[in-house]
């Protein structure tokens, strides 16, 4: 396999990048023709910050037309890597049906595997999901417990969700709540409580 990929970079018309930072690069000046090479490049190793900027080019259609099916694919790779932004943005697809059918268990597995790992948004998210009721049974408390971990990391929307639905709870349900999020701060890495 490694010299397959060897005799494929010695053969492409434009060099493989070394390293990510350079695709990036590219992909900041404009430039989606080589961006998208690079990243297909290094996400065909098994990269999975460059899978989830292909991903992300997918969806976006930058470089490329827009394919959410394609965007889902190279999501769901680089977040069985345990790619937290990845993880997000495939349960994103799920909440919505992009590219996937729209399913919010799924959603809610990966929305909680990235929120597990400290992402902001995922923990808002998943609040959002315990909150709203979008087929999984509501847990005002689980709501709150991640809508408070979200706001600590500066998210306005999780600050705000959690003002919401602190205005349904009782005291003794937002003491117990808070309980629970001091709970999962403590299985969350860099977590600040």
């Amino acid at each position: 396999m490694k010299k397959l990929i060897l005799v494929m970079m010695l053969l492409s018309p434009v060099p493989v990048l070394a390293d990510l930072q350079a695709a990036e690069d590219a992909y900041s000046r404009g430039d989606f023709a080589t961006a998208l090479h690079e990243f297909r490049a290094l996400a065909e190793t098994g990269d999975s910050i460059a899978q989830h900027r292909l991903g992300e080019m997918y969806r976006k259609g930058k470089g490329v037309p827009t394919d959410l099916v394609e965007a889902a694919h190279w999501y769901r790779l680089s977040a069985e890597k345990g790619y937290a932004r990845a993880q997000n943005r495939l349960g994103l697809q799920y909440s919505n049906g992009e590219g996937v059918a729209q399913d919010e268990r799924e959603a809610l597995v990966w929305h909680r595997q990235a929120a597990e790992q400290g992402h902001a948004d995922a923990q808002n998210r998943l609040g959002l999901i315990y909150d709203t009721r979008h087929g999984i049974a509501e847990d005002i408390l689980q709501a709150y417990a991640w809508f408070s971990l979200a706001a600590v990391q500066g998210d306005e929307y999780a600050s705000r969700n959690k003002i919401s639905v602190s205005k349904r709870m009782t005291p003794a349900q937002i003491a117990e709540a808070q309980k629970l999020s001091q709970k999962l701060c403590a299985n969350i890495p860099n977590c600040a409580r």
